[in-house]
């Protein structure tokens, strides 16, 4: 491919197809696709048609076969139970080759659905690359998610069988499974015929005769079976994400383009090469999980670093720092909120020098918005490029990042750089017209996406194009607000939701929480706009202070009203903020600022399944209730 990052961009939009056939000579083929791009049932694109293909065998028998066979593959480090295990690529591929057995034996075949619903263990990432193996859809559902939660998802995937675990761990506590799947399965009314229940040695759970199976039991007396060839176009896995009327969305996922832009991506986006370690700091329950822990450090033949802890609390802020250095990662990728949590409980970076960091090159950050004073937080304490980026559980791999393995550009704090190659971003007004240079629009992407990006929903292709196609026809809608610049930076600015309407201006809650987040005493932030008689919306924000913190809170509320106020504007009417000591949020990292605005609203809500600890909506109310809300 050309070497400068503006020649390649082009090169992906002007002949995508010549683009992406050139991407996937990189990867193993039984059989070469019949057309790159397949546009016969327009806006159903999809990838690489007639190819045939195996995500498992490119993920570990290739390299087996190549030469990696001694190479660790998967680093197993768990301070929650003090376990650290290293599994080669030819150590993994045996656990694979033999769990897929397991799963034929049962009954599993091509095209058959499996849940997993597990921790943060090796077996997770064996059932995932075992169902890869025989061509089973695979859906990874969060270890711990709500009894009612799951069950929705098994009646909508309809799986002949799950995986679980007996228990997870979190932090200190121990978190039962068994119960909460016994359940999901009593309210569902698909029944799976069979349970493989992984026994941990923290807890024991009770098995069912005649459903349920051990999972070592099984393992020990199981055969390995080769690789299923599928076809390019065949669902790899199933990804549920919320809908806005509650009911899951099933993200589908296929084998062929998943496959050629994940391997792409590691060396052009991230600037990994193979057989070097790359960690991904989330769970397999998530988009991120499933691209960067399992899929494509596999695909690349890097060693990819699965983790069973928090960024702080397994033991201390230093954990990070720990894992980093003891396995020589090159790269880490994490999530906004674990490193303002880093932040918050290590201002001064004292732990991070504890550690030798010389092999580490980059941090990723992903997942929700980076306020700049964080991004140049982490760039001052370790001395490193931090590169914050943007994508999202439909499209599976970044759309918008500062590619440095094509050529890096300067960072500017706030923006997640360009538009990816493949990627054709658009910034379009309500009525479907692109603004101006630094106009906030909404963030939308020219069909077709590009391989890796989901092609449909699970037996819902009306609801795909509802949900995504039909606002802007032609173009993918993200939900995400934001604008670019005078350079073609891309700034996301927070969801469509979070562009609030204060008299007439049209404003962003997320450069509101710029302003908050750059203040000295303050770790992190959130502003939410809430029902004003006068002026439709005014916003309303919420600061976790620094440890240590030392002025009053009266007065560091103050200064935040002010600094708004000279930043942003009067006009923006930020007149109320509160300390609380801490934020609500999901587990993958996300602040539930949809859930905070409708209780300062009055409005009902659910409690969100995915939330991290329900009692921070008991302390968000309070304070709410503190400065008279609801009004």
């Amino acid at each position: 491919m050309p070497g400068s990052f503006e020649e390649v961009y082009a090169q992906s939009l002007n002949d995508p197809e010549s683009f992406w056939a050139q991407a996937a000579e990189d990867v193993h083929w039984y059989k070469k696709w019949d057309k790159v791009l397949d546009d016969s049932r327009r806006p159903f694109y999809r990838w690489f048609t007639g190819g045939v293909v195996n995500s498992c065998y490119n993920a570990l028998d290739l390299h087996v076969e190549n030469g990696r066979a001694d190479q660790p593959a998967l680093i197993y480090d768990s301070p929650v139970t003090g376990t650290v295990k290293t599994f080669t690529y030819r150590e993994l591929l045996d656990q694979v080759a033999r769990f897929s057995g397991v799963l034929a034996d049962q009954g599993v075949e091509k095209g058959d659905r499996v849940i997993i619903y597990m921790p943060m263990v090796p077996e997770a990432v064996i059932a995932m690359l075992a169902c890869a193996r025989i061509g089973a859809i695979h859906s990874v559902v969060f270890g711990g998610f709500a009894a009612n939660e799951l069950a929705t998802r098994i009646d909508d995937s309809k799986p002949k069988l799950i995986v679980s675990a007996s228990c997870g761990i979190e932090g200190n506590r121990i978190v039962s499974y068994k119960p909460l799947l016994d359940k999901a399965i009593e309210i569902a009314a698909t029944k799976p015929g069979r349970c493989i229940v992984l026994q941990r040695p923290q807890e024991q759970a009770s098995m069912i005769a005649g459903r349920d199976l051990d999972w070592s039991e099984l393992m020990a007396s199981a055969e390995p079976v080769d690789c299923v060839p599928v076809a390019a176009t065949d669902p790899l896995y199933i990804l549920y994400t919320s809908g806005t009327t509650g009911i899951p969305k099933g993200v589908v996922r296929d084998n062929g383009g998943h496959l050629v832009a994940l391997k792409w991506s590691m060396k052009n986006i991230y600037g990994v090469d193979p057989g070097e370690v790359y960690w991904a700091a989330s769970d397999v329950g998530w988009i991120v999980g499933h691209s960067y822990i399992v899929y494509a450090p596999l695909f690349s033949g890097c060693t990819t670093v699965l983790y069973e802890g928090k960024p702080v609390g397994t033991p201390d802020p230093g954990a990070f720092w720990r894992v980093i250095s003891q396995h020589g990662v090159s790269v880490l990728f994490t999530a906004p909120t674990g490193i303002r949590a880093l932040k918050r409980e290590d201002p001064n970076g004292e732990f991070i020098r504890k550690y030798d960091l010389s092999r580490f090159r980059t941090l990723f950050l992903a997942g929700e918005r980076v306020d700049p004073d964080t991004l140049v937080w982490a760039q001052e304490q370790i001395n490193a490029p931090v590169i914050d980026h943007w994508w999202q559980t439909e499209s599976g791999w970044p759309i918008g990042s500062n590619c440095i393995g094509i050529e890096m550009y300067p960072v500017k704090p706030g923006s997640c750089t360009k538009a990816v190659p493949g990627y054709d971003v658009r910034v379009l007004d309500d009525n479907g017209k692109e603004v101006a240079n630094n106009q906030i629009g909404n963030i939308v992407v020219k069909l077709p996406l590009p391989p890796g990006c989901l092609p449909t929903l699970w037996n819902n292709d009306a609801g795909y194009q509802e949900s995504y196609l039909d606002a802007y026809p032609g173009h993918y809608v993200t939900a995400d607000a934001g604008y670019k610049d005078e350079d073609g930076y891309l700034w996301i600015m927070g969801r469509t939701d979070d562009i609030i309407n204060v008299a007439g201006h049209r404003l962003s809650t997320g450069g509101m929480e710029e302003v908050l987040s750059s203040h000295p005493n303050v770790a992190e932030c959130a502003v939410v706009g809430v029902a004003d008689e006068i002026k439709g919306e005014i916003p309303l924000g919420f600061a976790v202070l620094k440890a240590g913190a030392a002025p009053a809170d009266d007065l560091i509320v103050q200064e935040l009203v002010q600094m708004v106020r000279e930043e942003i504007g009067a006009f923006a009417s930020f007149k109320v903020a509160t300390i609380v000591k801490r934020l609500p949020k999901t587990r993958s990292g996300k602040i539930l600022r949809g859930t905070m605005k409708n209780i300062a609203d009055g409005v009902e809500y659910r409690i969100p399944a995915t939330i991290d600890d329900p009692l921070v909506l008991d302390e968000i109310a309070q304070a709410l209730i503190t400065l008279g809300y609801p009004r």
